[in-house]
């Protein structure tokens, strides 16, 4: 597996993975198309963008399939105002779970945000993504806050 920076013609492959990102269940006032959506027009953006505070990183095999990717930006810490890296999406094929893509990617998200002189890392996750909330927690991630969502209908 190598991991390297997304080329525009990644875009496809990128965007064919967003599915994954909705494969659980997703809170009751969301839906998998809601989500799966989203992500794609985010990952585009990124694609369009050059910025220096942000990257897409793909996974590959040796047949330059791709098997995952993230998508890194920096932020600002909302508590001390300074800069940190953070994981805005990270996706890994099917077919590549389990096999370490993601704990790769991670690892290079890591290495970036040491590049940068980030002070940490975040990331988001759906609380009912149980599967992946263990593989962060393994690999070091805790929880920070909480954010508690009420839906309060149409009006």
């Amino acid at each position: 597996m190598r991991i390297r920076p997304a080329r525009p013609d990644d875009l496809a492959s990128v965007l064919s993975l967003a599915a994954r990102l909705a494969e659980f269940p997703v809170p009751p006032w969301r839906t998998g198309p809601q989500v799966i959506e989203v992500e794609r027009r985010a990952l585009t953006r990124a694609f369009e963008a050059t910025a220096r505070d942000a990257l897409v990183l793909v996974a590959e095999d040796a047949t330059a399939e791709a098997l995952g990717f993230v998508y890194l930006e920096t932020m600002i810490d909302y508590f001390t105002g300074r800069a940190h890296a953070h994981v805005a999406i990270l996706a890994v094929a099917a077919s590549a779970e389990g096999h370490g893509v993601g704990r790769a990617l991670l690892d290079a998200a890591d290495q970036w945000a040491r590049e940068r002189g980030h002070p940490f890392i975040t990331l988001n996750v759906f609380a009912q993504n149980t599967r992946a909330r263990a593989v962060y927690e393994r690999l070091g991630y805790g929880p920070e806050t909480i954010r508690y969502v009420k839906p309060l209908g149409q009006s």
